[in-house]
């Protein structure tokens, strides 16, 4: 803190790993280092930024925090001359702990259990953490401040913050592990705003960033004022170091020695007083839109599973789709042109229109195309087949079939060359089941499961527009969407149209509305309880799916967990 009362804070947004503690470590200390390179009275780091988040069963292992504590030991020694707020998972008598790490100049001096444990949506604290007790006041140069983690600040009058106004802190601090969906960076401003405003404090909030799983995490950390102004904000999906000054008006001579509440633990800190720093311009990101944002998210996740995971590249299949374009131009603006390849599997169904756009988009994308006929492949099935089928019209099973030919091909090109299979169904198909297991759901990655069709179309406009051409070919765009696996197909033989589908199943799935309620909101009762018999009777297929990035409030996984075996009819 320099003598005109300021203090410099940093907020190291960082992207780590689950359970790779050296990588981790290194980005910590890293980024510790720049700090103490612009003269930072204190640096936070993300929720378990030390372990990864979330560790998930890893909990359960005694030795994975054992090592998590080491871990955190190799940044304690690290942080002479600067306090470091750490997130890491924390031991006592047999009792886990979300924690974050008080360090100062080489000590751990106090830590804080997280109070509020989340334990809804894609959350499971309560499951492996107890909650804390006991507040952490820290006196930084005469500067009161109170450190909290990720939801303590999300109960409006929860105890964190009953404790930041009976001990009238500055400042707030909070470290974070908040996962994406759109909106959400918006909704958490306006979370954050409303602290700083009721509680007059400014707001220190440093939220992880990358992609774990399915979840991706959106960075945007940011400093708020008492009265609610943005004082600086963090990039979006990317790892970033948010430095600003936060002049504190009123200082007391002295640190006051005394504390509100019993729980709470004092620390009196004082660091470097630095008497010519010079003030710094605190950083302001670009906000993005609604569309680009949903973007950047697929983008981190894709890149993030793919390379978390040892993938070196990643295969798509190819139909002439909108959805495999899609798939296919994300695996390339995440990994590189070179790292992906597209097949196409024509067949006797497949009309030299979707063939030519897949070969055009391979083109404009500069990926290899390989090029495996599945007519033959299927009619040799089909010879073998004739007994066991008898007579009789083919059906569903011909359909089912053919895909289930070309899952089988691009897996074996991935067991032949090590590449990741990346599914390319969307959350309108996942849905309703519209989608083959072991055929189109067969993968290892599903780039677009959160995402419904008609935000397919809006991403592929985006993604022309952004690139300045068209990518993703114009015929792709305007071609009614077909499954090409019988003659004349469309999908609105067996869907209605994804206009109203999308509406349908948004307020179903993510809204969790009844059939009454979704009819008042004017739709066709027989299509809104045909669209609900469709997504409950295809539990079992999306149990069988591959993870894929969440990007609305409420995705297929973690987020809805629904039995298999269910006689609820709504």
């Amino acid at each position: 803190m320099d003598k005109n009362g300021n203090l410099r804070i940093a907020l190291a947004q960082i992207n780590p790993t689950v359970g790779d503690f050296k990588k981790n470590i290194s980005k910590v200390i890293t980024a510790m280092e720049h700090a103490k390179e612009k003269d930072t009275d204190i640096v936070t780091f993300p929720e378990f930024v030390i372990c990864g988040y979330p560790p998930e069963d890893l909990l359960l292992k005694p030795q994975f925090i054992k090592d998590n504590k080491k871990a955190l030991s190799q940044v304690i020694k690290k942080t002479g001359g600067i306090t470091a707020l750490v997130g890491f998972a924390d031991s006592q008598n047999g009792r886990v702990y979300n924690a974050a790490a008080v360090i100062s100049d080489t000590h751990l001096v106090g830590t804080y259990y997280k109070v509020e444990l989340p334990n809804y949506g894609v959350f499971d604290e309560m499951r492996y953490f107890s909650p804390g007790s006991e507040c952490i006041v820290l006196d930084q140069n005469n500067v009161r401040c109170i450190v909290t983690i990720c939801e303590d600040i999300w109960i409006e009058g929860g105890k964190p913050e009953q404790w930041a106004v009976k001990n009238k802190v500055k400042i707030i601090f909070n470290i974070s592990a908040s996962p994406f969906h759109a909106g959400k960076l918006a909704l958490r401003r306006r979370m954050l705003i409303k602290l700083a405003k009721r509680t007059k404090t400014f707001v220190c909030y440093n939220n992880l960033v990358g992609g774990q799983d399915e979840l991706v995490f959106d960075g945007g950390s940011l400093i708020v004022s008492p009265e609610g102004e943005l004082m600086a904000t963090g990039k979006s999906f990317q790892e970033d170091l948010v430095i600003a000054d936060v002049e504190i008006k009123d200082l007391p001579l002295q640190p006051s020695l005394k504390v509100a509440c019993k729980e709470c633990q004092h620390i009196v800190l004082k660091s470097k007083r630095y008497e010519n720093r010079k003030a710094i311009n605190a950083p302001f990101a670009e906000e993005l839109g609604r569309i680009e944002e949903v973007y950047e998210a697929i983008v981190t996740g894709t890149r993030d599973y793919v390379l978390k995971n040892g993938f070196g590249k990643v295969v798509v299949g190819l139909s002439g789709g909108i959805d495999s374009a899609l798939t296919a131009a994300i695996a390339v603006f995440a990994l590189g042109n070179g790292n992906v390849t597209g097949v196409t599997m024509p067949s006797q169904y497949t009309s030299k229109e979707t063939l030519s756009d897949a070969e055009i988009l391979a083109g404009n994308l500069n990926i290899q195309l390989i090029t495996v006929p599945v007519k033959s492949i299927f009619s040799a099935y089909i010879e073998e087949l004739k007994g066991p089928f008898k007579y009789g019209r083919p059906g569903k099973e011909n359909e089912n079939l053919q895909a289930r030919i070309r899952g089988n091909i691009l897996m074996s090109l991935s067991n032949r060359f090590g590449w990741l299979v990346l599914s390319t169904g969307n959350k309108s198909e996942v849905a309703t089941g519209y989608c083959t297991l072991y055929g189109d759901m067969a993968g290892g990655f599903s780039v677009i499961k959160d995402v419904p069709k008609t935000l397919v179309y809006e991403l592929c406009e985006y993604i022309n527009k952004k690139r300045g051409t068209d990518i993703i070919p114009a015929s792709i765009l305007k071609r009614p969407p077909t499954a090409e696996l019988r003659p004349h197909q469309k999908d609105e033989d067996t869907l209605p149209p994804y206009s109203v589908l999308d509406p349908i199943l948004k307020a179903y799935v993510e809204e969790d509305r009844s059939q009454d309620e979704i009819v008042k909101m004017d739709f066709d009762r027989k299509i809104v309880r045909d669209v609900i018999q469709m997504v409950d009777s295809n539990e079992y297929k999306r149990r069988q799916s591959p993870p894929g990035i969440k990007i609305t409030p409420k995705a297929f996984g973690k987020d809805r967990r629904l039995p298999i075996t269910n006689r609820y009819y709504q």
